[in-house]
């Protein structure tokens, strides 16, 4: 998932982000740009199959107390960033 955050915003979301995900089992790195566009965070996440990726969304419809309390600790996020994308990849 890639974020482009209202300027002075990235590092923050950054944060809440790994605040909010850091358990998530399939999180693999929170980035911020060194190089290239400016103020983008890129969530980087690893799922066995696009199958499992799919129905990790699946959980949403019904969260446990664990998913709310991260859910809750997103609050705002939206207001950080100016618009975003998601690219899924094969790795081999």
């Amino acid at each position: 998932d890639i974020f482009v955050c209202k300027p002075g915003n990235a590092s923050k979301l950054a944060k809440m982000c790994k605040e909010s995900m850091g358990a998530d089992k399939n999180l693999v790195n929170i980035m911020t740009d060194m190089t290239g566009w400016f103020n983008r965070v890129i969530v980087v996440s690893k799922y066995e199959s696009l199958t499992a990726y799919e129905e990790s969304w699946k959980q949403y419809e019904n969260p446990t107390p664990e998913m709310k309390e991260s859910m809750k600790k997103m609050d705002g996020y939206q207001d950080m960033y100016l618009t975003g994308s998601r690219e899924i990849y094969k790795v081999w």
